[in-house]
Parts: C-alpha cells; structure tokens; sequence
C-alpha cells in the first residue's frame, strides 16, 4: 500500500505556520548552566533572559519535526494521522505551571524551588531538540512498523486476490469456449436459416408467377417494364432447379452429396417453371403477332382508302412499320435469347423455344410479303413488257435485278429495326424474290444463244456476286445479295453447262468433216496466201522456209465470234489466225474461253476435259480421212499441227489435270453368260454356274481416267513417233532387216549408197512438207532432228551387225 519512497520522502509539519518558521530563528542548543562563567552581571543578565524565553507560552498543537527531504510522499494522509496518534499516545500534555517572578520569592526555600525549576527548565529546553529528534525516531519506527504490517497484510491480499483472479480466468476461459461454441452454432443456425431462406425463394416464386401468367389480361403484361425481370427470374429458378434435379437417387445418396444437393421436388417445379416460360413466351408471341396485325391492317386500311403511287405506296410500308418497331423488337428479343440448345443436349438437336422464334420471323414475313409483292409483280411485269428488255435476257435481268437489290436492300434495313441478327432474313428475301425468279428463269430455261448466257453470267458474277478471296468481307449490317442472286446464278451456269454439252455433242462429237475441211495442205497454202498479202508487204528477200509466222499462234484464250473484226481484242486479225483450223478445234477453243471463269472450278475442269477429249478423238477422225485421199505425211502432220494448237492453246485456262476416275461396272459379262447357258440348255444346272463363277459371271469395275492432258501428250508423242518412224524407214529401206535378209549377195557399200541418194531425196521433201503445215521453226528443226537421230541409230545398228558379219 506504501511506496518506499514514502519513508525517505516524507516528515510531517510542525503545527506552525510556514511564515512563522521564517520569521522567527531556530532555536540554538545553549551551553550547560555548569559551564557558565560566575559573573553575576552575566548570570543575571542571562537568568531574566532565559526566563523571559520561558515565560513565553508553549504552543497549543506542537506537530512533528521539518522533513528533511523535499520529495513528497506518497502516503501523506496516512503517515500524518499515524505521528499525530504516536504524539497524542505519547506525550500526554502537562499543565502549564506559571513561574514565579524573582520579586515573590520569601525565603531561600522558595528561592531553591525556584532556582531547582528554573534549571530543570533550562535544561528540558537544552535537550528539546534530542528529545524530539528520539520522537521523530519512535516515530519513524512506528511507522514503519506500521508498514511492515500494511506490507503484509497487502500480500496476503494480493495473494488473495491472485488466487480469486485465477480462479475468474479459469472460469472467464470456459465461459469464452462456451460462448465461442453458442456463436459457432448460432452462426451455423443462421447460415442454415439464411440458405432455407435463398432455397425456399425459387420454390414460392412459383404460385405468385402462376397466377400472374394466368390470371385474365396477362398478355398486357408484355410490355412493361416488370415482364422482364419477371422472365428472368424465371431464367434463375430453371437454372437453380437444374443443378438441383434429383436423378434416381436413393435418400442417403440425396444427404451424403454436400458438393452438389439435390432437392427431390426440383424436377418437378422444373416442369412447372418451364411451363410457365413457355406461356410467358407464348403471350410474347401472342402480343407480337397482334401488334404486328394492327399495323398491317392499319396500312392496308390507308391503301385500299387512297389510291396512291408507287412511290407514296412505298413510304408508307415503311414509315408505318418503323413506328413500334423498337418496342416490338425488344420484346422478341426475350424470346430469342432463350433460343439456345440446353446444356447436355444431343448434337444436332433443336434449340428450345426456336419455334417460337421462327413462328415471329413467319409471321412478320408472311405479313410483309402480302404488302410487298404486288408492287414487286407489277414492277417485274413492267420490266418485262418494256420495248427494251421484252425480248433481251441479259437487259431485263439488269433492269429486274437492280430493282429487286434496291427492294432487298430497304427490307434489310427495315428486318433490322424489328429483330437481332439475320436469322430467317434471307429466307424471308429469298420469298421476296419469288417474283424474279418466276420471270427470269423461264428466259434462260428458253434461251439457247451461248453467248447471252455467258453475258449473262458474266453480269452476275461481276456486278452482284461477293468474292470471298478477292473483296473484303462485308460489314456486320450490310446486305450480302450474293445469297439471293445465287439462285438466278445457278440457273444460267446449269443452262450454259447444258448448252455446252450440246454443242460438244454436236458440232464436235458428231461432226461430220466435208471434203474441202480435209483439203490439206491446200488449206494451208490459203492461209499462207491470205496473210501474205494482208498482213506484210513483199519487200523481203528471205526464203519462206526462214519467214516468222504469218499467223502467230494466241496464247491467252481467245473468243472467236462470228463478228469479230480484224481489230478485235486480242490485237490481230482472230479470222485469219484460226484459217487452216480444223473446226472442232475452232469450237474447242471457243467454247473453253466461254465457259472459262463462268462456272464453277469442278464443272469447269470436267467440261474441259471432255472438250480436251472429244475433240483429240475428231482429230484423230480427221486425221486417218486425210490419210486416205492424201499421204500419211499428210495425215501425220496434220495430227501433230492441231495437237500442238490444242496443247498450247489448254495451258491459258487452268486446267486440274488432277481427275478422278470414272468408275462403272461391267455387266457384260454376266448378260453374256447367261445367254450362253441358255443357248446350252444349262441355265438351271449349279454346276455350270460354279464353272463360271470364276470367269466373266462376276461384274467387272471399269475404271476410265478422264485426265485430257495426259491423253492429249500420249497421243503426241504417238503421232510425232509415227511421222519420225515413216521417214526413216523410207530412207533407210536398202539397210533394213528385212532387205538384208531377202537379197542373196548383199552388197553393204551398194546399199549404203542407195540410202545417201534416197536421203537426199527424201531430206528436202521432209522440210517441205513441214513447211506447208508448221510455221514454228523450231519446231520443224525438232523434227528433222528427231528424223535424222533415227536414221543415225539404225544406220550404227546396220553397222555393228555387219561388222559382227565379217568378224
């Protein structure tokens, strides 16, 4: 309870004043009355002194000494009343004796008595400061004796209190474990009652929303503002009902599967909820197609009230429609974020909700198009009956076709205004081009001129058609009409192709040659002629053999026309370039570069290589009629002349020489046999059927390669053999094996000169007739080359044999 500070800082106050202290000096120790000198004058002196001090009266409440420290204890209260309960114990007050004055003394007895206190005075008053310094001290002593007690007794209090206080803790702790553990399970109570609380929301959602959706004048519910977040709390319910459908599960399966729990009446609120969508989409719909109708019948209602043009006709189709259309597209917008294919769906199943969808995308075209066709029938009548474009395809497929873009292009924008996306769009434009398709088809189904269906094509490809590798991609909200020209495409490339096929069957296949077309080289010697004086003045003095071309052979495509002009496109005289060209390969070559880049790339390549094909075989015809009425020569060069044309000519149009074989099965085999066995009688025998099981019974897979190019130099390289092959023979006649063999007597150096004399002979005329049928230098020198490495090899075969002869 005492700081120790207390003992050393602390001496109570004297009962006098601080200003007293002061002012009035300390008392000094005086000396022993036996050491004072015997004068009377000083004894004298000093006696009324000293008893002037002791007369004056002693004060009333004497405190304890000055404290010698100036620290202030601490215990300032406590230690005072404790010195002032010492000193009242202590020192008992006495009374004050008033001393005798010197005049009332009588007698020496008195004066003894007087004298005997007056020294027993003065010397209490020389030991007063001793006596209260040993007051102090008991005082002191006392006090701390005092402490010592407080000090113990404070520690058994406090190991009191220490004890009590581990007692508290000891109670405070299991105290705090035990509210720890209420607030776990009050915590776990609320967590519990919070997520009955969230579950229990999807499953009461249910009776106040059915009872809205069915309540009479739901469908008005459509367009507020609160139809929406109705459907979406739908969409949270289905959702939740889902992850919590009970599939089969037994009810200790149901309890054990915390990570997923599974509610046993989710599949059937599932049920539930999803009838309700569907009768809220269904009032979407509902409220759709009626807004939808009111506009139409309004709009129908102002035509058939004024009879209006065209042009104010169409302003008020589309500035009708434009009015609620915003409203009405947000509300289809509901449905078609819902027409997606549910999570776990099979591949290739059916979104929900898309029919729905596709009921508004019906109904809206259905509705459009009962306003929008008749103007679009009486526009395309107008363009057909038009002086102009009556009678010419490829004008009223201009004329009709920009129109129907123009009418596309303000359906797109308008399908826009009322739904997302282009689902249904073009099959909706698709309708509305019904009456193009209706007038244009019949035209190209009855036009047979190649030409207008190339021009055709040509406009459809190049004005309205998107070339995916070539253009840039369409914007996001830009109408690709290339989807609805497809169509009208189709039908002229299908009716080009079937034309095509014709005039290969006919003008080439079934070509019949007249005996002028075979007149060679007569033909050729007139285009010789012709560019001659056409084509270059005679001032040069060169051979014929060593002259360029009169003719130069074209090597892009060329498009010969019965009109074409000296002039034409291609920068030279096409009429006299193709003179001395057999006609099927004149149609050939016509055809390819009509048809090239007008069809597909496949249709394309299989058509080439039937052109390629038929027309080798004609010339192949050509080839052994001219060998009949001229030389083989004739008929060899004539081959080799046209092959050349043809190859050069099938470079320009890329051709995929890459082909696919024709496969068929070969059922001869099986007619042939049963015919046989019934002229035998044995049609019925298993026998005979075992016999020829293994043999020609069996159908046959035939497979025939069309590839045209390599038909084309297979076919080349034969005709070149065979031309190279005659001549040689022809000049090494005399020393061949066969002469060598039937002759007796064979002469080499006879023989060797007959083949000098008869190459001289034939050399000239090998140049000459190259002359009459290739201009191509080279390609002469090639062959004269080929003639002369032939002859040189069997001439060293001769050789070796005869000197094998000799050894």
């Amino acid at each position: 309870m005492y700081d120790d500070a207390s003992f050393y800082t602390f001496i109570p106050p004297t009962a006098a004043p601080q200003d007293e202290r002061q002012t009035t000096p300390k008392h000094k120790r005086r000396q022993s009355l036996l050491q004072q000198p015997n004068e009377d004058s000083q004894a004298n002196d000093r006696t009324l002194d000293a008893i002037g001090e002791i007369s004056a009266p002693p004060p009333q409440n004497e405190g304890p000494p000055e404290p010698t420290l100036t620290r202030r204890a601490q215990s300032y209260t406590d230690f005072h009343h404790a010195a002032k309960a010492v000193l009242s114990r202590d020192i008992s007050p006495k009374k004050y004796k008033e001393p005798k004055s010197y005049g009332d003394i009588k007698d020496d007895l008195e004066f003894a008595d007087w004298y005997g206190d007056l020294e027993n005075d003065l010397l209490d008053a020389s030991h007063k400061e001793y006596t209260d310094y040993q007051r102090q001290l008991d005082l002191y002593s006392s006090h701390l004796d005092s402490l010592l007690s407080d000090t113990t007794s404070t520690l058994d209090l406090l190991t009191t209190l220490s004890d009590s206080f581990r007692s508290v803790e000891a109670q405070t702790t299991s105290f705090q474990k035990q509210c720890e553990g209420l607030t776990l399970e009050q915590k776990r109570l609320t967590q519990l009652a919070d997520g009955i609380t969230q579950n229990l929301k999807y499953y009461s959602f249910l009776e106040p929303v059915t009872r809205r959706l069915n309540a009479p004048g739901a469908g008005n519910l459509v367009r507020s503002e609160e139809f929406s977040s109705l459907l979406a709390r739908l969409d949270e319910c289905l959702e939740y009902m889902a992850a919590h459908v009970c599939i089969n599960l037994s009810a200790s399966e149901i309890s054990t599967d915390q990570s997923q729990p599974k509610h046993r009446e989710a599949s059937t609120y599932r049920s539930r909820y999803r009838q309700l969508m569907t009768r809220a989409l269904t009032l979407i719909r509902v409220n759709f197609v009626n807004g939808l109708r009111d506009i139409s019948s309004d709009v129908t209602k102002r035509i058939a009230d004024r009879q209006l043009n065209d042009t104010t006709m169409s302003a008020l189709l589309y500035a009708k429609f434009r009015v609620g259309a915003s409203e009405l597209k947000e509300v289809a917008q509901e449905i078609r974020k819902r027409t997606v294919r549910a999570p776990g769906a099979e591949p290739g199943a059916e979104p929900e909700y898309l029919g729905l969808m596709n009921e508004l995308y019906t109904s809206y075209s259905v509705t459009r198009a009962r306003l929008v066709l008749p103007l679009i029938r009486k526009k395309i009548g107008d363009i057909a009956v038009a002086p102009s474009t009556s009678k010419e395809l490829v004008p009223f497929a201009r004329n009709s076709i920009g129109y129907m873009r123009e009418m596309c292009s303000y359906e797109y924008d308008l399908w826009r205004e009322w739904f997302e996306g282009e689902d249904g769009l073009y099959d909706f434009l698709e309708s509305v081009c019904e009456p193009l398709y209706d007038e244009l088809r019949p035209r190209i189904i009855h036009e047979s001129e190649i030409l207008k269906l190339c021009e055709l094509c040509t406009l459809l490809q190049t004005r309205y058609m998107h070339d995916q590798e070539d253009d840039e991609p369409l914007a996001a909200n830009e109408l690709d009409f290339s989807v609805l020209i497809q169509p009208a495409l189709e039908d002229a490339q299908t009716r080009l192709v079937f034309r095509t096929q014709a005039i290969l069957r006919d003008e080439i296949e079934r070509y019949k040659p007249k005996p002028d077309v075979l007149d060679y080289p007569a033909c050729n010697r007139k285009v010789s002629l012709s560019g001659t004086k056409s084509q270059r003045p005679a001032t040069s003095g060169r051979k014929a053999s060593n002259a360029e071309p009169t003719t130069p052979m074209p090597k892009t495509p060329m498009i010969v026309e019965g009109g074409d002009s000296g002039d034409g496109q291609w920068g030279f005289d096409t009429q006299a370039a193709f003179q001395g060209w057999y006609p099927t390969l004149k149609k050939a070559i016509w055809l390819l570069s009509r048809i090239y880049r007008l069809v597909n790339s496949t249709v394309f390549d299989d058509l080439a290589h039937q052109i390629v094909h038929q027309t080798t075989l004609s010339l192949h015809h050509a080839s052994a009629l001219i060998s009949t009425s001229r030389t083989p020569a004739d008929a060899h060069l004539f081959l080799i002349k046209h092959l050349l044309i043809l190859k050069q000519q099938i470079v320009a149009f890329d051709i995929e020489y890459v082909v696919t074989p024709d496969i068929n099965i070969d059922f001869s085999g099986v007619t042939n046999t049963f015919h046989e066995l019934r002229d035998r009688g044995g049609l019925f025998d298993p026998r005979n059927l075992w016999k020829r099981m293994g043999g020609n019974l069996l159908p046959k897979v035939v497979e025939n390669m069309l590839d045209a190019k390599v038909e084309l130099d297979g076919r080349l390289r034969g005709v070149i053999t065979d031309f190279t092959s005659a001549f040689a023979e022809r000049i090494m006649a005399p020393v061949d094996d066969s002469a060598v063999a039937q002759k007796k007597g064979f002469d080499p150096l006879k023989a060797v000169t007959q083949v000098k004399v008869i190459a001289e002979k034939e050399i000239p005329m090998l140049r000459g007739k190259l002359d009459e049928y290739i201009d191509d230098r080279r390609t002469k020198e090639t062959l004269v080359s080929a003639v002369q490495d032939l002859v040189v090899q069997r001439y060293e075969s001769f050789y070796e044999a005869q000197m094998r002869e000799k050894a």
